[in-house]
């Protein structure tokens, strides 16, 4: 291990990605879902196969739910469940997308029925959190409209405030209102949350608990990420992360897939605004789908594609880099930057993770667990979980 790395050391044993439930069900594309031998069959098999990531990276400490594809009659008995694999159970997502009900919005809708079946699902949702343990609430929405004149914008927009502060006074003092945004899909003429601007907005209204959440591939193409990543951080308003990948646009892939550097950027942000220092609340989350690879290792190959990216951040030489900045070096700055992402961190991390007691390749080490051939054995009968279940 080199001396460098053993610096940043301490920044990289305070790293923690969450991992999604629903990864680890049955995804597709908009015309099929696939099936794979061995899929969970209930949220106490998905936190089981959530584990395994965290038992070969260490990376992974906890599991988000989605309500109610997660639902179970006994959120002691999961939590227990979970806290006996190592994990703990982690963001409550909530869900108003796919009852008939949400066909016209959900918390923005003009239909006070349906937004006040949209507010009674985040009680539940925060009653739920209580059971947990969780911390954050993540609010996601559908809400939008397809065409001009649809629906009132502006109307929309002041009962979408007005459902949120609803919700607001609801949470715990130790909890966290999340609010996500996305540029488009399904609504298609406009969204009711459609970026960081609005949903900045929305959240700054509300209390200093409430937070923006940061989708990587929600944006439009050629957005710069990491200037919102900066922004959200200076205002004190970046709740967390939702890492994934996207070629064209939302397409819940492996984060780092379509543009590792990117990623890198980023984190060089994440960092820069003291994202990974003592005591931050910056949440970090995976939000993908594993539709043709095999899910626990796409989610092994995903933390572990943060992680090395996070490694070449923290290795940038700030004060080099911030003496070329302040002198208008351009080329000396750049180069300081493209140095740290080109250094090849797996040596170090590897021999790291082994000074741990973890596997010096976590992916071959799922290999050869056999754990994979075992839940294909055991898990026969009964419903695969997959989108909506």
């Amino acid at each position: 291990m080199t001396s460098r790395f053993a610096q940043i050391a301490p920044h990289l044993e305070r790293q923690a990605i969450e991992l999604p439930s629903w990864a680890f069900g049955n995804s597709g594309t908009r015309f099929r879902v696939f099936g794979t031998p061995g899929t969970p069959r209930d949220p106490f098999e998905k936190i089981a196969d959530a584990a395994q990531v965290h038992a070969h990276t260490g990376l992974a400490p906890s599991v988000a739910l989605h309500i109610p594809w997660d639902k179970v009659d006994d959120y002691a008995a999961l939590r227990t469940h979970a806290e006996s694999l190592g994990v703990a159970l982690g963001t409550i997502n909530s869900n108003t997308f796919q009852d008939e009900e949400y066909k016209f919005g959900s918390l923005a809708a003009s239909d006070p029925a349906a937004r006040q079946r949209a507010i009674d699902h985040h009680f539940e949702c925060i009653d739920i959190m209580h059971e947990t343990g969780s911390r954050d609430l993540k609010i996601w929405l559908a809400d939008g409209t397809n065409y001009p004149g649809q629906d009132d914008m502006r109307r929309r927009q002041d009962a979408l405030a007005e459902s949120l502060a609803t919700i607001y006074e609801r949470i715990g003092d130790d909890q966290r209102l999340v609010l996500e945004y996305k540029f488009f899909e399904p609504a298609f003429y406009h969204t009711d949350v459609p970026d960081w601007g609005t949903a900045y907005a929305q959240v700054a209204a509300l209390g200093d608990r409430a937070m923006v959440c940061l989708d990587t591939g929600h944006h439009a193409p050629g957005t710069n990420i990491e200037f919102i990543v900066m922004q959200l951080q200076r205002l004190g308003k970046l709740g967390s992360f939702d890492f994934n990948s996207r070629f064209y646009a939302d397409d819940d892939l492996i984060v780092g897939a379509a543009d590792p550097f990117q990623l890198f950027r980023i984190m060089v942000e994440v960092v820069r605004g003291g994202g990974y220092d003592e005591g931050s609340d910056v949440g970090f989350m995976l939000d993908q789908c594993h539709n043709i690879e095999e899910k626990i290792p796409g989610q092994i190959r995903s933390v572990l594609n943060v992680q090395e990216m996070t490694a070449r951040a923290l290795l940038i030489d700030r004060e080099a880099l911030n003496a070329a900045q302040r002198a208008n070096d351009v080329l000396t700055a750049n180069g300081i930057l493209m140095d740290a992402f080109y250094t090849d961190v797996r040596p170090d991390l590897a021999a790291w993770r082994e000074s741990r007691g973890l596997p010096a390749d976590p992916m071959a080490a799922y290999a050869a667990s056999g754990y994979r051939d075992r839940i294909v054995a055991e898990r026969v009968g009964g419903t695969q979980a997959g989108w909506g279940a």
